[in-house]
């Protein structure tokens, strides 16, 4: 993914509200399920991970790994991540 495909993708999850939250539990396999539900039907989704800096990073590389997604963005607690969807 080049710097202008990031840039739009930026743009266009500018107003979206994070869709999947991580919180005191971690990542689990039925978050991990849930991302990529959301994936499915989005492509370009925010998540929320309430976690101290360190564990974000851990999480969001996981997540990125586990899903095939790539990391758009981080800002604070929120990661943007998209993933192209076959199907479309």
């Amino acid at each position: 993914m080049n710097s202008a495909d990031k840039k739009k993708l930026k743009a266009q999850a500018h107003p979206l509200k994070p869709v999947i939250l991580i919180g005191q539990a971690g990542l689990s396999d039925a978050v991990l399920n849930e991302i990529e539900l959301a994936l499915d039907a989005h492509e370009l989704i925010k998540v929320k991970i309430r976690a101290e800096r360190a564990d974000r990073q851990q999480i969001s590389e996981k997540i990125c790994a586990s899903t095939g997604a790539d990391l758009v963005q981080t800002i604070g607690q929120i990661i943007v991540i998209y993933r192209a969807n076959p199907d479309q």
